[in-house]
């Protein structure tokens, strides 16, 4: 009698790497970001970059394989992300991850025009990136877009900050309805070394993560890594749409 293997389940179908998938990652050329690049290419994944800053596109490039692509795209030109994502055509999966230094400031000593520029990359350039690259994303595909604990747990000086954390939590959970069967689902990171510290003195960087570290249960700050075991994961989950995964070493509970 012949021996007749059972059927995958659609969990197990599900359950794959990202080998052969096309992911597009804006932001993807430093921080969790481009962690996110190289453990989707381990696993065979086409990578496209991009960034508003042409060196950084190319110092990235240099790092992964010759497969991936790389694009200058400024993230506050409506005319240069619709093109953008004209240009890449059909893909399956895209994360954003973009956002400029961090910028601290108590509110009487905030101007509107630094809010408003702060409000540009990290809000505005991930609704440009959702409402023109959502019309190039195949069937099963995702958008993962960022957050940060600022805006669950804020602290003094971080209005602007917790602002703009609390409108891409709404616009995740928008999105998922809007773009629908497209999932959407939104990464909040806690105390993570990035170059977004580069701000900061180095002395003072240090002492910085070793007094965050001390207070987050898990002992440590993030890495990287962590954040971009997180990204790989909702891209792979076929069962989550507008969800929040906190990566925070314990830093709400804190």
């Amino acid at each position: 009698m012949q021996h007749l293997e059972p059927r995958p389940t659609t969990l197990e179908r599900q359950s794959h790497t990202l080998g052969g998938k096309r992911i597009i990652l804006i932001g993807g050329t430093s921080g969790f970001g481009f962690a996110t690049a190289e453990k989707a290419a381990s696993e065979g994944a086409q990578i496209v970059i991009a960034s508003s800053r042409q060196e950084r596109v190319d110092s990235a490039l240099k790092r992964l394989p010759d497969s991936a692509e790389g694009y200058r795209v400024d993230l506050t030109s409506v005319e240069q992300v619709n093109t953008f994502f004209d240009q890449v055509g059909s893909f399956d999966h895209l994360v954003f991850t973009a956002g400029e230094t961090l910028q601290i400031g108590e509110l009487a000593v905030t101007t509107l025009e630094q809010a408003k520029q702060f409000f540009n990359i990290r809000f505005w350039g991930a609704f440009m990136a959702a409402k023109y690259g959502s019309r190039g994303i195949r069937t099963g595909g995702s958008i993962v877009l960022t957050s940060g604990l600022a805006g669950l747990r804020p602290q003094k000086g971080w209005s602007v900050m917790a602002s703009i954390c609390g409108a891409l939590e709404a616009l995740t959970r928008a999105l998922a309805i809007e773009l629908a069967p497209i999932r959407v689902n939104l990464v909040c990171a806690g105390f993570v070394k990035t170059e977004l510290w580069s701000n900061v003195p180095e002395s003072d960087r240090e002492e910085m993560f070793a007094n965050a570290a001390r207070q987050l249960p898990v002992g440590r700050v993030g890495e990287a890594e962590d954040l971009a075991e997180t990204y790989l994961y909702l891209m792979r989950q076929g069962f989550s749409t507008g969800a929040m995964i906190l990566v925070e070493g314990g830093g709400l509970i804190a």
